[in-house]
């Protein structure tokens, strides 16, 4: 059997803003754009087509890298190595028998990345590319788990990760940051209050920021999830994803891996559904699907155990939006009683420890098919985002 041809890391061509269109150098480090708004890279997917396919990446190792030619790291010798990716779909026909409904369900099991997340594909890709550009330090807020992806990162790249989390951020992950040598600052607040410490850091001492859609490249390592759907699909997508939104990275991600897929050739205009799960203490991004409105305004008072969906803010807002209405999606809040009651359930049905975030998705399945959101046959795909063992304290 010949083997599969290696990955090419040729990079991206340019940086666009997501508000503007207007085009920026790829080769420098950038956080925002000028206009302040999300940069997304940009790839020459016409010469990638016929070339880029899955059957090109079938043999390769099972890693986010397996996809490098249409992620921004240039050298391969600069591609940050955990072992993320390419993580399981476990089939959950017993859940759906004990929701009452008849799907085709399926979680993704995020949990098996490095640090126990799906924080690991973002940060991977972004401290690579990071670090590639001249990064030293770096530096993000976090409710948790991307705090704990950063420092691995950094560790593995030999530079400074600078995390400011809220102080009640789950005691293992506290752990884990300091384990893996990053600089920890606890304080009281919410994640939106650690950015402003994030920024005079930024400011004072010149750290690369890492934080949610302020720089290019952590939705990259994102939109892996969407690529790998079509792989372990057999390449189709599902009717609906059902993804827990906190600042909107891999729901985004995703939809724009899906615009690159139909340039290459992958797959054809369809989508699937997309429904962003959010807490009920904390649902700016649903409170603003409802109402119609192309932007979310801060959410007062935020407030849910599920400490990655305690986002009041985000800057993404209007890329989460602008997906769920055009795939025809919804957006729904649970409350955190429904998300406890969910990870035991989806524990004794699947075998699947999951954090309470991932929960939410289970939480919101009877909703979404008694509202339609959801129809009998569908097949479904839960994001479970993390491992429920960063929860035991």
């Amino acid at each position: 059997m010949r083997a599969a041809p290696a990955a090419s890391f040729a990079g991206c061509t340019h940086l666009e803003c997501t508000a503007t269109g207007e085009r920026h150098e790829s080769e420098e480090l950038w956080t925002v754009s000028r206009a302040g708004a999300p940069l997304y890279a940009r790839y020459d997917l016409a010469a990638l087509r016929g070339r880029f396919t899955p059957d090109a990446v079938a043999g390769r190792p099972p890693d986010l890298w397996r996809y490098a030619e249409v992620l921004p790291v240039r050298s391969p010798g600069a591609a940050l190595r955990l072992g993320e990716g390419m993580t399981p779909m476990v089939p959950a026909a017993r859940l759906a028998a004990a929701l009452g409904l008849e799907l085709d369900l399926y979680l993704k099991d995020e949990g098996q990345n490095p640090t126990a997340s799906f924080k690991a594909r973002g940060l991977c890709v972004a401290v690579s590319r990071a670090a590639e550009l001249g990064a030293r330090a770096v530096a993000l807020p976090s409710a948790g788990n991307a705090a704990s992806a950063a420092a691995a990162y950094a560790a593995a790249a030999g530079i400074e990760c600078h995390v400011v989390m809220p102080r009640d951020t789950p005691a293992p992950i506290v752990a884990e940051c300091r384990a893996l040598g990053a600089f920890v600052d606890l304080m009281d607040g919410l994640i939106t209050d650690c950015a402003v410490r994030v920024k005079e850091g930024v400011a004072a001492h010149g750290w690369f920021d890492l934080s949610t859609l302020r720089e290019p490249y952590r939705v990259e390592g994102k939109k892996t999830m969407g690529y790998e759907l079509v792989e372990q699909l057999a390449g189709r997508l599902p009717d609906v994803i059902i993804y827990p939104t906190g600042g909107g990275t891999g729901l985004v991600g995703m939809w724009k891996a899906f615009d690159e897929m139909e340039a290459l050739g992958w797959i054809d205009a369809r989508r699937p559904r997309m429904v962003s799960v959010q807490a009920d203490g904390c649902a700016p991004i649903v409170d603003a699907w409802r109402r119609g409105l192309d932007k979310a305004d801060p959410w007062p008072d935020a407030h849910t155990i599920a400490s990655g969906l305690r986002v009041p803010r985000a800057i993404g807002d209007f890329l989460m939006l602008r997906a769920i209405r055009a795939s025809g999606g919804a957006a729904i809040a649970v409350s955190d009683a429904a998300m406890i009651e969910a990870t035991a359930l989806i524990g004794r049905t699947t075998g699947l420890f999951v954090a309470p975030e991932a929960a939410a998705t289970a939480a919101a399945l009877p909703e979404l098919a008694s509202s339609g959101a959801v129809r009998p046959g569908d097949q479904v795909v839960l994001f479970a985002t993390g491992s429920g063992l960063k929860y035991v304290a």
